[in-house]
C-alpha cells in the first residue's frame, strides 16, 4: 500500500522525501525537480519489535515499512494540463493515501509559486484540482455507460445515476471523501475520495506555535483530516544521525520522536494498518496488514507457500511475552493459542504458521 506525497512546487516534499527515505532525490529551489514519482520504503520505528529481538537475543531484527511515493509539484489548472498536470494526477490515482505537504515557512530564498503564503488557500487549490479532474472522469464515465442505461440495462442505470450523485456532489465541492459512493470509490479511484493527511512544514525554529500551521490544525478539524507538523530541514539533520545520536538530539529539541516518525505512525493509521510480529532466535521481524485480515492471509503476506500449506497459527500477545519472557512460561500459563485459517489477526499478536506444502 502506497501513500502519495503532494503539495504546490517548492513546499518541501522532495526535502522530506530525501529524509524519508535517506535517497538523494533532487532538492531544488525551482518547481518540478521530481519529474518521475519517487519511491521508497521507510521503515516503521516499534518499540515492541526491538524488546522482542531482546527477549529472543535475535540475530537479525526487521522493522514493517511504509510505502511512500514523492509526487512533482501540482500547480493551479493541473486538471486542464497545466505545469505537468495530468501526467501526475495520474500518478495520485495509482498511490492508497495522499499525504499533502503545505509550505508554513517564510524563506525569502524560496520561491512562493502562489505569490501569498496562505496554507488554507494552498490546501484549496489542490483540493479544486482533484476535484475537478474526478468531474471529469465521472462525466466521461457517465457518458461511457448512458447508451446501455437508455436500452434499459440495470446495472447500468445504476452506474449512470451514481455517476450523476457523484458529479452533482463534485460540481458543489464535495469531495468524493465526504459522499456516499460505496463500492464505486474502489471501482473508479476517485482523487478526491482517497484517505488525507496535512503536512505542515514548518521553519527550523518553528516547530511550536507556527501561525500557519495552527491555521491548517484549525482547518483539518472540519476535515476529519489529521495534521502532522514537522520541519523538513530539521528530519533531514536527523536523517543523517547515527542511531545512538538521535534520542540526544531529539532530547535538545525537546521531541520524543522525530516528525518523520508521527508522520509513518500516522500513515499506518490512514491506511488502517496493523502490526504482527514473527520473533525467534534468529529473526524478529514486524508485519503491517491491514485491520481484519484473517491469519490465513497474514501467513501470505510472509510467504504464498506459507498460506498454500497453512495449518494453523500458534499465537500469543506481546504483552505476555514481555511479561513471562519465554515461549516456555507462556505453554507452562497456557497462554499459547492455535488458531484457524479464519482467525482475525490482532495488532500485538505474535504468531509462528504451521505449513506443509
Amino acid at each position: 500500500m502506497e501513500i502519495g506525497i503532494v503539495g504546490l512546487p517548492n513546499v518541501g516534499k522532495s526535502t522530506l522525501f530525501n529524509a524519508l527515505t535517506g535517497s538523494a532525490v533532487a532538492a531544488s529551489n525551482f518547481p518540478f525537480t521530481t519529474i518521475e514519482p519517487n519511491v521508497g520504503i521507510v521503515p516503521v520505528r516499534d518499540p515492541r519489535l526491538y524488546q522482542l529481538s531482546e527477549i529472543f537475543q535475535s540475530k537479525k531484527t526487521v522493522p514493517a515499512g511504509v510505502r511512500f511515493v514523492d509526487i512533482a509539484g501540482l500547480v493551479k489548472g493541473a486538471s486542464k494540463g497545466e505545469g505537468l498536470g495530468n501526467k501526475f494526477l495520474s500518478h495520485i490515482r495509482e498511490v492508497d493515501a495522499i499525504a499533502q505537504v503545505i509550505r508554513c515557512f517564510r524563506d525569502a530564498n524560496v520561491v512562493d509559486v502562489t505569490g501569498d503564503l496562505n496554507p488554507i488557500q494552498s490546501l484549496e487549490v489542490i483540493g479544486t484540482e482533484l476535484l475537478l479532474a474526478d468531474l471529469d472522469q465521472a462525466q466521461k464515465l457517465r457518458e461511457k455507460f448512458l447508451g446501455s442505461a437508455r436500452s434499459g440495462q440495470k446495472d447500468a442505470k445504476e452506474t449512470v445515476a451514481l455517476l450523476e450523485k457523484a458529479i452533482d456532489g463534485f460540481n458543489k465541492g464535495v469531495p468524493a471523501r465526504r459522499q456516499d459512493l460505496g463500492d464505486a470509490q474502489q471501482r473508479y479511484q476517485f482523487l478526491s475520495g482517497k484517505p488525507l493527511l496535512y503536512v505542515a512544514n514548518v521553519g527550523e525554529n518553528e516547530l511550536e506555535g507556527n501561525p500557519l500551521a495552527q491555521q491548517l490544525i484549525d482547518y483539518a478539524k472540519g476535515e476529519e483530516a489529521e495534521v502532522v507538523v514537522l520541519s523538513a530541514k530539521i528530519e533531514s539533520e536527523i536523517a543523517q544521525l547515527p542511531e545512538a545520536e538521535r534520542k540526544e538530539f531529539l532530547g535538545s529539541l525537546g521531541l520524543k520522536e522525530s516528525g518523520l516518525d508521527r508522520l509513518v505512525h500516522a500513515g499506518q493509521k490512514l491506511l488502517h494498518l496493523m502490526t504482527f510480529f514473527t520473533s525467534g532466535p534468529d529473526e524478529s521481524r514486524a508485519w503491517s496488514i491491514p485491520k481484519g485480515t484473517t491469519a490465513v492471509k497474514a501467513a501470505g503476506k510472509i510467504h504464498s507457500d506459507i498460506e498454500r500449506g497453512f495449518i494453523r497459527a500458534e499465537i500469543y500477545s506481546y504483552d505476555d511475552i514481555v511479561q513471562y519472557r519465554s515461549e516456555a512460561a507462556l505453554k507452562e500459563k497456557g497462554l499459547i493459542r492455535l488458531e484457524g485459517k479464519e482467525y482475525v489477526m490482532k495488532d500485538n499478536d505474535v504468531v509462528y504458521f504451521r505449513f506443509n506444502v
